[in-house]
């Protein structure tokens, strides 16, 4: 069992899970997640770690169904039942580039690690993060410490810049120089963002949320087409050249593991929950 440290609600929807470790810090790197369960009785669910030291990783989820429910439930001094990880392949670094990341929804705190990574490595970040209104926006501040520009984007209009994330990503590749394209968030925002720099020829990484059980690579339910070639978003990614993935298809396999209704949900999830 692993104690639970901490549990926040950070907006409405989007919680913070802090759990005791003294392992994972050793090996985690920006980009990777973990497996988390609630209970014995629970499913195992991949989360992205968006902060570590020597005694704790931190995670960030989304509160939709029975499982994440049970999380949000947690407080300081409770324990789940599963922590494994760190899980897949980490962000892969560069230096000294223009790197433009975009964060939606729960994709914000999954940014953190990532940008810290990248500014470490002497590249120069542009940050934006979106939601749909002011009150849904977090960790502002913990960004813009990595950040060289930070931009805020409601589709109210109630704080920074009124719109759609892709409408800034736009009207910035028309007017900046950009290496390289970094998005995390639902898939939505990440179907989006590539088709929009697909013109360019800005390599686009995104991060993937495909359905997985194990996570080791062993039940193949995490399977994604990437460049005419299965890949496995457990091992193989979770992040992956937005370019090269075959979109349709993730979709379709979304729709297939889930109830329409939670399929639904996940494609348009930005529209409802910033």
């Amino acid at each position: 069992m692993y104690k639970v440290l901490k549990r926040e609600k950070i907006v409405p929807n989007i919680h913070l899970l802090v759990i005791e470790s003294d392992a994972i810090y050793k090996n985690a790197q920006a980009g990777e997640f973990v497996v988390v369960r609630a209970d014995e009785r629970g499913e195992r669910i991949p989360l992205n770690l968006v902060d570590w030291d020597k005694n704790s990783v931190s995670m960030m989820f989304m509160e939709i169904g029975t499982s994440t429910r049970k999380f949000a439930a947690l407080k300081a001094g409770d324990e789940i039942a599963t922590l494994v990880g760190p899980l897949g392949k980490p962000t892969e670094m560069t230096k000294g580039k223009k790197i433009l990341c975009l964060g939606g929804c729960y994709g914000i705190g999954a940014l953190y690690p990532v940008i810290r990574a990248f500014k470490e490595q002497d590249n120069t970040v542009v940050t934006a993060i979106e939601a749909r209104s002011a009150y849904l926006l977090y960790w502002q501040e913990k960004l813009k410490k990595y950040s060289d520009e930070f931009y805020e984007i409601t589709r109210d209009g109630t704080q920074g810049l009124q719109g759609h994330i892709n409408d800034f990503l736009q009207e910035y590749l028309r007017t900046n120089a950009v290496d390289l394209v970094y998005v995390q968030g639902c898939t939505y925002l990440t179907y989006l963002s590539s088709e929009t720099t697909r013109p360019y020829g800005i390599k686009t990484i995104v991060g993937l949320n495909p359905i997985m059980v194990d996570a080791t690579g062993m039940c193949g339910v995490c399977r994604v087409i990437i460049n005419g070639e299965t890949k496995f978003g457990c091992v193989d990614g979770p992040e992956f050249d937005g370019h090269q993935v075959d979109w349709e298809n993730l979709l379709s396999r979304r729709k297939i593991y889930l109830k329409e209704e939670v399929y639904s949900l996940s494609f348009y999830e930005c529209e409802k929950y910033g």
